[in-house]
């Protein structure tokens, strides 16, 4: 084997293993001035409690990341919604390829505007979180944001997680 083809196979192997990290679901979304922008991301984290750091990777090229990453006035607040188990068609729609502004997909559902980020917040999540950028760096083929935490429009105690599990939304439990 070349050098080449044994770094593709440790690359795929690898990417086989990490679709068995379960991960919880979350809406991103920006206004950046003009529109409003939402994406479906599996890859936040929170990173500290003092001060409140949150981690979200975005897909390298994608219109949100491009956001972020550009040189001349990058988006820097947002939004971020976790997103229960019955919220899966909506975490649909902010994957989908080709997809319209996100105050278009958002048209049948509850939301307001971040009084932080101007982002939209969906009302029905677990909880949303407004955002600012702190450090935004190229990780591979994602951009991370390290971003933090400026407000908590609400929390509640009810419902289950939206789950990522290889590849799919895990059923919730009845």
């Amino acid at each position: 084997m070349t050098e080449r083809s044994v770094a593709r196979s440790a690359a795929l192997a690898s990417a086989s293993a990490l679709d068995s990290w379960a991960a919880g679901v979350t809406l991103v979304t920006v206004a950046d001035g003009r529109d409003d922008v939402g994406t479906t991301v599996s890859a936040f984290c929170p990173v500290s409690d003092d001060p409140p750091l949150v981690a979200v990777s975005l897909m390298a090229g994608s219109y949100p990341a491009e956001l972020f990453g550009r040189a001349e006035e990058p988006v820097t607040q947002f939004a971020v919604v976790l997103l229960g188990a019955g919220q899966r068609v909506l975490a649909g729609r902010f994957a989908a390829e080709g997809r319209p502004a996100a105050r278009l997909m958002l048209g049948d559902v509850p939301h307001r505007r971040g009084a932080a980020s101007g982002a939209l917040i969906v009302e029905s999540g677990l909880a949303a979180l407004e955002c600012s950028a702190e450090q935004v760096r190229p990780a591979g083929d994602h951009l991370l944001v390290i971003a933090r935490v400026t407000g908590v429009p609400y929390v509640t105690d009810l419902g289950e997680p939206l789950i990522r599990f290889r590849r799919r939304y895990l059923a919730p439990k009845l």
